[in-house]
């Protein structure tokens, strides 16, 4: 974590304070709004598409979404401390995808909630939302004051209910990366020690499953074989891709002037140079920008060709889709292994954010800390 830059000191004093897990609620919120639109498209189609209601009523599934945002909204407001936080990022991303299902009813005369535009929309939006946090995040580095107001977040929990070993280990995980100049640093510091150990965590099934993601991902960089089986999906995909558009469109007609298809192709190509340019810098051993290389490639087909794509064949571009994210997040894992053998660290980073489960004592010898 990056905390060499300094954020507008406006915007802290505005009590706009990034949350250093944003990334993973962020995440947990598109997968599941995500998943759910793809669930409720396959249970409705399965079931013949159902009307629940009767009589001149229809009561649409986005009402049950309302709700369930209604849901994570309170959750947020109803409690302190960031233990409620993955489960209203949960509740709130499946609430969001039932509404946004139906965006096809939302922008035809005839709501038409089988208007073709409707899958590209959907991936629009979701994508949006992700290029619109990882700017608002990422456009400034985490100033060490943010850091320490997640430190004291996470004490606000362990005053009341007390801390697990683990969760304290994170919290001192992360004050260790606040200079010793930073105000209020000893205060949070102690703060920390004088919270009530308690072993006894409320149930956590999402910081869970992304754990387990990481260990897999990380599993799946070691592997001798994941370079090439990189390149070779990257190289499937670039191929495969316009195919697949254009087959499906074929009996439109036209294919030069049709737009997805074009689109498609020309993503697929970008997508290629990429991985092109990646595969040398492999075979040169400058293994680092390899993976930066291929990074781009399947950044250029998840915001370029998987949008045409959608457009041109609905929900059938789930599978690349789905494909992408998974190359996107081994060779995330990938990059930052890289990056811990080339620079030593004391923390040990994850993927996710997450706090690591460490054996050492939560407060080893500080030496920031005055004697």
């Amino acid at each position: 974590m990056d905390t060499s830059g300094t954020r507008s000191p406006y915007l802290l004093r505005a009590g706009l304070v990034r949350n250093v897990r944003v990334g993973e609620h962020l995440t947990t919120f598109v997968v599941s709004g995500v998943s759910t639109v793809l669930i409720t498209r396959l249970i409705l189609g399965l079931s013949g598409y159902p009307q629940i209601g009767g009589k001149g009523l229809h009561i649409a599934h986005v009402l049950p979404g309302g709700l369930l945002m209604l849901l994570s909204i309170y959750l947020l407001l109803a409690y302190v401390g960031p233990v409620v936080r993955p489960a209203a990022a949960l509740v709130g991303g499946v609430g969001f995808g039932l509404f946004i299902d139906e965006v096809g009813k939302f922008v035809t005369s005839d709501n038409n909630y089988f208007y073709q535009p409707t899958a590209a929309i959907v991936y629009v939006v979701f994508v949006l939302i992700v290029l619109g946090s990882r700017y608002v995040t990422n456009r400034r580095p985490i100033d060490q004051r943010e850091i320490l107001s997640n430190v004291v977040d996470i004490a606000v929990e362990g005053v009341a209910g007390g801390l697990s070993r683990r969760r304290l280990a994170g919290a001192s995980e992360q004050l260790r990366l606040v200079g010793p100049d930073v105000r209020a640093r000893m205060e949070t510091r102690g703060l920390l020690a004088a919270c009530p150990a308690d072993e006894v965590e409320l149930a956590a099934p999402v910081d869970t499953a992304w754990r387990a993601v990481q260990r897999g991902f990380d599993r799946l960089a070691t592997h001798p074989l994941a370079p090439r089986i990189a390149v070779g999906v990257l190289v499937v995909q670039a191929i495969g891709a316009p195919l697949i558009a254009a087959g499906i469109r074929l009996d439109d007609g036209g294919l030069v002037n049709d737009i997805p298809v074009l689109g498609v192709a020309a993503g697929s190509l970008l997508s290629a140079t990429f991985t092109l340019r990646g595969w040398l810098r492999l075979r040169h051993g400058d293994r680092a920008r390899a993976v930066r290389l291929f990074e781009l490639a399947v950044l250029v087909s998840l915001l370029v060709t998987q949008v045409f794509q959608f457009a041109g064949t609905q929900f059938a571009a789930v599978g690349g889709m789905t494909l992408d994210l998974v190359l996107l997040g081994l060779l995330g894992a990938e990059r930052e292994r890289l990056r811990r053998e080339a620079t030593p660290v004391t923390t040990k980073p994850t993927m996710w954010g997450l706090p690591p489960d460490p054996d050492s004592p939560p407060f080893p010898e500080d030496p920031g800390d005055p004697a």
